[in-house]
């Protein structure tokens, strides 16, 4: 058969070509596939090793982050003024323990502690001197010398149900079997490990005089092991379907991760489950890192493990980082196949190309003998077009090559015309749009001035508002007080200067609500009320009692159009108010006899839209975009506050105000309120 094959390739000149052509593509092409396999296979491999050792090392740090931030926080609750001040002045202990206890409550809940204490320099309660179970650490030791420290450390079932039972109960795992893990006798595992802070709490001499500690348990923590996956895994660090995550392990245990104990189900996590002997023996026992791929629960991940280590310097458990090795292989395995595919079309075109490219070396000698032919006899001929661009048609068409050349040189230089043409007019147009960017950046710069030069007015406002209103308070409790004390001296009596005490009583209350109202004007963030399901409906009709003396004041007419019937999140009084500043502000601007419409509707399922119309003189172009900024006004009589709080109330429900408005017609607002304000941001633009 080789014979045949040889014999065929030696007598024809066309099949030499092909085996010429196809005989190092071949060779190459075989090579460069081998190649192609073992580089990336080695080169994708030690990528992916390199990149979870980077993550290991990026949530190492963030874990140490979060143990500093919870320190910070214990920190800004110690230095603050309200903790200083009980502790430093001479109150009782039950005094100091009613005041200082609501802060550290206050913290515990807001900043995610599961536990704070204050402890004496004894290491007992500060309060209750003969609760002395806390245990001496190095953390103690250091923080007694006047140091904050932060670490890891292990309680026990019963040091965890002494602080609070459940958290004894959230720390209690039932072990699951796992392949490769090493055999326990252990059946759960009730161990809690908890970040423990302590702070301490220095006099003017530097001197302890209390510790405030604070503990973080991460067993079933899943708010904590997502913190760091997003962290280390954020949009696009890996490939698609790529699934990366993060666990923490008391000894050998899962106690917080957001490993899936199957794939096709995330949302069930794997706690409880045990890693392999291997990564245990390398991690736990000699207290190296390990980082190579691994099955993981159900699947097989790129891994890393490094050892934690607690207050005592021991290696208590193992922090986890690893993605899905699947979608990685699928994309290697994709390249690969396409890398033979395009292998094969390869050798088919180059099949093709001989078989036609032998064709063509032909034509130029028969036809080169052709024009010598006619050129004896007498004749003048050119060639002509050829399909071969060889060395022998361009030895032939050296002059027809010539002509072609300087009608190509023409039509080169039409093409750079057109393309430049074509170019410039691009070019424009990408001016064009930086221009209109470019203004675009200049309007938002110039709102963002002016925002700020508001923003420094009501600082001011502010600043001068709590001064005013400390200064006033402090001598209207006086008077209170003192006129309180007054009465009862004058016993029976004081019922002669009845009237008077009433009246006295009556204006100090007005002061305070008249220093209130500047208060709230001046920073309208410290009123926010609790959200709560509000019926616009009954806003308006309570409104109503509220400015009626001035709609009769004024002969104004108002009609109701009410036909919405969701429930919006937000505050009733605080809407009410809102309401206020419009049907107000909709009276002074008209004259007697006008009319004034409230209409409210369902808006698409999402909440309600409410809508305040006036006939008045209407807002000019000039000042419609200033409407809402704050000390602005068009009437004398005017803050030019109310609609700026409003828009403030409003926005802090996630609620929405707009105005048209045509001058001599009237204006409109447009308020819309939503059903669930942390979706607000999830809807499209509003379409009038």
């Amino acid at each position: 058969m080789i014979k045949k094959v040889y014999a065929l390739i030696i007598s024809c000149l066309r099949y030499k070509l092909l085996a010429l052509v196809m005989l190092p593509v071949l060779l190459v092409m075989s090579a460069i596939i081998v190649m192609a396999y073992l580089w990336v296979n080695e080169v994708s491999y030690q990528q992916l090793l390199m990149k979870v050792n980077a993550d290991i090392n990026v949530a190492h740090q963030a874990f140490l982050d979060n143990q500093n931030k919870y320190l910070t926080e214990l920190e800004l609750l110690a230095e603050s003024y309200h903790f200083r001040k009980p502790m430093e002045n001479e109150l009782s202990k039950e005094q100091q323990h009613l005041e200082i206890r609501a802060l550290m409550n206050d913290l515990q809940t807001k900043k995610g502690f599961d536990f704070v204490k204050l402890v004496s320099v004894n290491g007992c309660d500060y309060w209750q001197s003969d609760n002395c179970n806390i245990k001496k650490t190095p953390l103690l030791t250091k923080a007694l010398s006047g140091q904050p420290v932060t670490g890891v450390k292990l309680f026990t079932s019963q040091e965890l149900h002494a602080i609070n039972p459940k958290l004894a109960e959230l720390a209690f795992l039932p072990l699951i079997q796992t392949p490769h893990a090493q055999p326990s006798l252990n059946l759960s595992e009730d161990r809690g490990m908890v970040l423990y802070s302590h702070y301490p709490i220095l006099d003017g001499n530097s001197k302890v005089l209390a510790i405030l500690v604070g503990g973080v348990l991460l067993n079933k923590n899943f708010k904590f092991v997502d913190t760091l996956r997003d962290l280390v895994y954020s949009k696009g660090s890996l490939a698609e379907n790529g699934l990366g995550t993060v666990t923490i392990f008391l000894g050998d245990v899962r106690i917080s991760t957001n490993v899936p104990e199957q794939i096709q189900y995330p949302q069930q996590r794997a706690i409880g489950t045990q890693v392999s002997n291997e990564v245990r023996d390398k991690v736990l026992t000699q207290g190296r890192p390990w980082i190579d791929r691994a099955f993981v629960v159900s699947d097989w991940y790129i891994s890393a493990y490094e050892p934690i280590v607690d207050v005592f310097g021991q290696r208590v458990g193992m922090l986890y980082i690893g993605f899905l090795e699947a979608p990685f292989q699928a994309t290697y395995f994709t390249g690969l196949g396409l890398l033979l595919l395009i292998f094969v079309i390869i050798i088919l075109l180059s099949v093709l190309l001989a078989v036609f490219g032998a064709k063509s070396i032909y034509k130029p000698i028969e036809a080169m003998a052709k024009v010598i032919n006619t050129i004896e006899h007498g004749k003048e001929v050119r060639i002509g077009q050829l399909d071969s661009k060889d060395e022998l048609a361009i030895l032939a068409q050296q002059f027809d090559a010539m002509l072609d050349k300087l009608q190509e040189q023409r039509e080169q230089i039409q093409d750079a015309a057109n393309l430049l043409e074509v170019k410039v007019e691009d070019r424009t147009h990408q001016l064009r749009n930086q221009k209109a960017s470019l203004q675009h950046n200049l309007r938002l710069l110039k709102q963002t001035r002016e925002k700020l030069v508001a923003n420094e007015k009501l600082a001011a406002i502010g600043e001068l508002t709590a001064g005013i209103a400390h200064e006033i308070n402090n001598p209207t409790a006086v008077i209170l007080g003192n006129m309180d004390l007054l009465i009862e001296e004058l016993g029976d009596n004081a019922k002669l200067v009845e009237h008077e005490t009433k009246l006295i009583f009556q204006q100090v209350y007005r002061i305070r609500a008249i220093i209130n109202n500047l208060l709230q004007y001046s920073r309208p963030e410290d009123y926010q009320i609790v959200c709560t399901d509000v019926d616009i409906r009954h806003v308006i009709n309570d409104t109503l009692a509220l400015v009626q003396h001035d709609l009769s004041r004024r002969k104004i007419t108002l009609n109701l159009d009410l036909k919405s019937t969701l429930l919006v999140d937000g505050n009733h009084q605080q809407f009410q108010q809102v309401l206020i500043n419009l049907i107000v502000n909709a009276i002074n601007a008209q004259d007697t006899n006008g009319h004034i419409t409230i209409r409210t509707r369902n808006w698409r399922a999402q909440g309600v839209l409410m809508v305040v119309r006036d006939n008045g003189k209407g807002i000019s172009a000039k000042a419609l975009p200033r409407i809402f900024n704050p000390f602005f006004t068009q009437t004398k009589s005017g803050t030019g506050l109310g609609l700026y709080v409003s828009s403030g109330i409003l926005n802090r429900y996630g609620a929405e105000i707009l105005v048209r408005s045509r001058v001599g017609v009237g204006s409109c607002f447009f308020v819309w309120f939503y059903r669930d304000s942390v979706k607000k941001n999830e809807t499209s633009q509003l379409q009038l």
